[in-house]
């Protein structure tokens, strides 16, 4: 009787569509409130360091002085208090995860310094000039 039953299986597996997507050639389609991975608009970001306080893992550091702002990704615990926090909103939550590495690394992202600004040219002075 076991087999008869095990064909019964066999068969509507046979005809049915599969219960797994092709993961690689079909990417998932994530909830929309799904809180994946922080992103940082770094052009915006003041280095005020309020994202660094509230965070509960420890995994944002911002160093003012340097002008950088550094995530340890699998150090943090996608709370989402440090988005909720950021007072520029340069933060935000993006709807996928860390992509898995063999070993841990920290993320550092850095503002590029600001273009100085450009002096008027003085006319040039000619041996025409009087004195």
């Amino acid at each position: 009787m076991n087999v008869f039953s095990f064909s019964k299986t066999t068969l509507k597996n046979l005809f049915s569509a599969p219960a797994t997507r092709p993961y690689p050639q079909q990417p998932r389609q994530y909830p929309e409130r799904t809180r994946g991975h922080v992103e940082i608009d770094i052009e915006h970001c003041v280095f005020c360091g309020l994202c660094s306080r509230k965070c509960p893992a420890d995994a944002i550091r911002v160093d003012r002085a340097a002008g950088t702002w550094s995530i340890e990704r699998f150090g943090c615990i996608q709370c989402s208090y440090c988005v909720d926090s950021c007072p520029k909103k340069c933060l935000s939550m993006k709807q996928t995860y860390t992509a898995p590495a063999p070993e841990k690394s920290v993320d550092t992202y850095q503002k590029k310094p600001a273009a100085p600004a450009k002096e008027p040219e003085a006319a040039p002075k000619g041996e025409n000039e009087h004195a």
